[in-house]
């Protein structure tokens, strides 16, 4: 008996796509902590796409990244024309899908994956290091790592129904669902 245990509990941990959050604590705090992320992208991204002035990155990329170091390629984008009309276009539409996949629990490990990236990109941007390393973009990346490692989609999501379809038992969609 003690050898099936072992064996049951080697088989358990060894997909960690697997991690089971439903009808825990920690699983009902995940799911809230999805929907305010969501929400807090959510709201980024309609801001800009219903402000008076479309969104224009290019200021802040040439001049307000000069501590950072990737200073040199902010002002490649920035005087990249086609590369500047494509982050100012997808910067406030990529917030704006990766808050409603959040909020609603749909792709979650893909939003939280994208969301990682926009915030890698915010917290090597602002290089705002003066009270330390840990800032809130770092902050903002680590909720999104967290969310997407924990599969958060899984508990009160679209993602826990899709992953009972068949679409939802293949190999790849275990990397974007949860």
């Amino acid at each position: 008996m003690q050898t099936t245990q072992l064996t049951q509990a080697r088989t358990d941990l060894s997909n960690a796509l697997d991690f089971e959050l439903k009808g825990t604590l920690a699983g009902y705090w995940t799911a809230v902590l999805r929907v305010v992320v969501g929400y807090w992208f959510l709201h980024a991204g309609v801001g800009k796409l219903t402000a008076a002035e479309p969104f224009d990155a290019a200021g802040w990329l040439a001049n307000g990244t000069a501590g950072s170091p990737l200073h040199g390629f902010f002002v490649w984008v920035a005087q990249t024309p086609w590369l500047l009309e494509f982050t100012n276009f997808m910067i406030p539409l990529g917030e704006v899908l990766i808050g409603l996949g959040l909020v609603v629990g749909a792709l979650v490990r893909l939003a939280a994956f994208f969301g990682g990236v926009l915030m890698v990109f915010f917290y090597l941007g602002n290089a705002d290091w003066a009270h330390g390393l840990v800032n809130g973009d770092l902050m903002g990346l680590l909720l999104f790592v967290t969310l997407g490692v924990l599969g958060a989609g899984r508990v009160l999501g679209v993602d826990a129904l899709l992953e009972r379809t068949g679409l939802g038992k293949t190999r790849a969609a275990k990397y974007v669902l949860g």
